[in-house]
């Protein structure tokens, strides 16, 4: 049986990956998610292993330790994220090709590690205040945290280049037609 590929899906918080992601699950495409390990706590509306493994921090340093980790990182003071390498190749071992919602760090060096296997999208805000907008509206963080994000988001705005092509996320619609289109084109190559 041949091994599924990688689809890898960036952005800055807020940018609309999760939403595209979730998109391209429902179609037929033969993706399954790489559920994403973390030692932040859950939201109110977060499953553990349906949205992330939720790790306490020693868990999740033993696991680096032990390089169960197919890319990790402390995205936070204090908070980590990471993708485990079992569950990436668990999936491909099935056959299917994996889906990731990743940060922009993350989403770098699974690229790095999987090359042309991988296909790297990077999903742009319109505007950094239409970001702060979208992060303003979910109500799910302070007003601190909305500004430590919206911080790091200009921040990782200047790694879109190093993805393999840019997706604006302006008008829902047309980004989930290019992002499925992409996805197409990919998989049949």
């Amino acid at each position: 049986m041949k091994k599924g590929k990688l689809i890898i899906f960036s952005a800055p918080s807020g940018a609309g990956k999760t939403t595209v992601v979730k998109h391209l699950l429902k179609q037929d495409f033969g993706l399954e998610f790489s559920i994403s390990a973390t030692s932040r706590p859950p939201r109110h509306t977060e499953t553990n292993g349906k949205d992330y493994y939720f790790l306490s921090n020693e868990e999740f340093k033993s696991k680096i330790e032990n390089d169960e980790f197919l890319e990790w990182e402390e995205v936070y003071s204090g908070t980590f994220y990471g993708t485990l390498k079992e569950e990436v190749e668990r999936i491909r071992n099935k056959g299917n090709h994996v889906i990731f919602d990743v940060d922009v760090i993350g989403g770098i060096n699974i690229k790095k590690y999987y090359g042309a296997e991988a296909l790297a999208v990077f999903i742009k805000p319109p505007s950094i205040q239409e970001l702060r907008n979208r992060l303003e509206g979910r109500s799910t963080d302070s007003a601190e945290v909305i500004d430590r994000r919206v911080a790091k988001a200009e921040y990782e705005l200047t790694f879109a280049p190093k993805f393999d092509t840019i997706l604006v996320s302006q008008d829902l619609p047309v980004t989930l037609g290019n992002a499925e289109k992409l996805v197409t084109e990919f998989i049949n190559s």
